[in-house]
């Protein structure tokens, strides 16, 4: 079997920064153990795998695919980047020309299209409850230690941690703070977190950044992942809820980093845009 793969850099325009995702373009089915050990061998924090739904697709052609994502450990329900570097494939390689591509996902249809240098991606919006901080006061501690901390909150739809730093820090804090991810399979005693988010206002006035963010799940395998549309479904709700403010530009603080563009929607989704650059392309033959 013969199985064309691509690595693409998301939420970038620069190779080798952003987030790395492989996409596998599917002609036939996969069996189903196939697709964590390809996602394994690929080791990256994201393998996404688009596959024809119907007979006499064509990836060059159709506008509705099905998509499914999976870290080096396990299949997730939603998964940004590599939601975009599928579209990035099929836009920019496979030279489709339809203006929206349909996703069948786990989260259901999620769309994509093309504005100019950008893809947007449309995808849910979540919303985060304040959280009581003595149930994660261990996790948290272990992920910032003493530092100041002025809001948590809690997605139970993504079951992920938003852990919000005092407005005192800088950029630079978040960017050089040393976290030892795997501490967090211990620290995290309530069996509801599988993901957490460190985030920081920015500077909102002016063409600055609206807010910064870390994350990391080492609950799927990924100790940090470098930028994180998923996550961001959950930043764009709370942040636009505490700055007032329906479009924002994001910047992820991984090593990697990138930039994100949000923009919320009438109808309660969220549509963020990013570009992105394609740094292979190759074969998996087994």
């Amino acid at each position: 079997m013969q199985i064309p793969v691509f690595t693409v850099d998301a939420f970038t325009n620069r190779p080798f920064s952003g987030n790395p995702a492989a996409v596998c373009l599917l002609e036939n089915e996969l069996d189903e153990g196939l697709h964590q050990k390809i996602a394994t061998e690929m080791n990256l924090s994201e393998t996404a795998f688009i596959r024809k739904l119907h007979p006499g697709d064509d990836f060059t052609k159709s506008s509705c695919f099905g998509l499914r994502w999976f870290t080096p450990a396990n299949e997730v329900p939603l998964c940004g980047h590599a939601t975009l570097a599928s579209a990035a494939v099929l836009f920019h390689i496979q030279k489709n020309t339809n203006p929206v591509l349909t996703f069948v996902t786990l989260s259901g249809e999620l769309k994509a299209r093309q504005v100019k240098d950008h893809i947007v991606l449309d995808l849910p919006l979540y919303t985060a409850h304040p959280q009581v901080l003595e149930e994660v006061e261990e996790l948290i501690k272990a992920a910032v230690g003493d530092m100041t901390v002025q809001d948590v909150r809690y997605s139970p739809d993504t079951k992920k941690l938003l852990v919000r730093l005092s407005d005192t820090y800088e950029r630079s804090v978040l960017e050089e703070l040393k976290v030892s991810a795997q501490s967090f399979l211990s620290a995290e005693k309530t069996g509801k977190v599988k993901g957490l988010i460190l985030t920081l206002k920015g500077n909102s006035s002016g063409k600055g950044h609206d807010f910064y963010s870390r994350y990391f799940a080492p609950w799927y395998g990924v100790l940090e992942d470098p930028v994180t549309g998923s996550a961001h479904a959950v930043l764009s709700s709370y942040w636009s809820e505490q700055l007032g403010k329906k479009e924002m530009l994001a910047f992820q603080c991984s090593r990697r980093g990138g930039e994100l563009k949000i923009c919320l929607r009438s109808d309660g989704r969220v549509d963020i845009a990013g570009q992105s650059a394609v740094v292979l392309k190759g074969t998996l033959t087994f």
